[in-house]
């Protein structure tokens, strides 16, 4: 997503189709995680993040562009940090410790 958007922002079609569909494959692969990543990661907002991803992936209406610019301006750098703090939490022996 990053890539996209440093060559154009999302007023661009293109870019704005690139990043909804990369957004919708971020937020598919937590759901396909195990052990409940998401609900880790997102709490209650899992479910709000579950039907942005429906609505991006098969189009029950159209997508609010708002809305992606929302979650890419505000959103997507807060869930990028918890993200990387989990995985650098899961290559911390003395965190996988704490997971048996």
């Amino acid at each position: 997503m990053h890539r996209h958007l440093s060559r154009q922002n999302l007023s661009d079609e293109t870019v704005a189709d690139a990043v909804s569909m990369r957004l919708s494959a971020a937020i598919e692969s937590l759901r396909t995680a195990d052990g409940g990543l998401e609900s880790r990661l997102c709490g209650d907002d899992w479910k709000f993040m579950w039907a942005m991803r429906n609505r991006l992936a098969h189009g029950y209406i159209s997508a609010d562009l708002g809305i992606v610019r929302t979650m890419v301006s505000e959103d997507l750098p807060e869930f990028e940090r918890n993200l990387r703090r989990k995985l650098d939490d899961l290559h911390d022996p003395c965190e996988l410790d704490k997971l048996d």
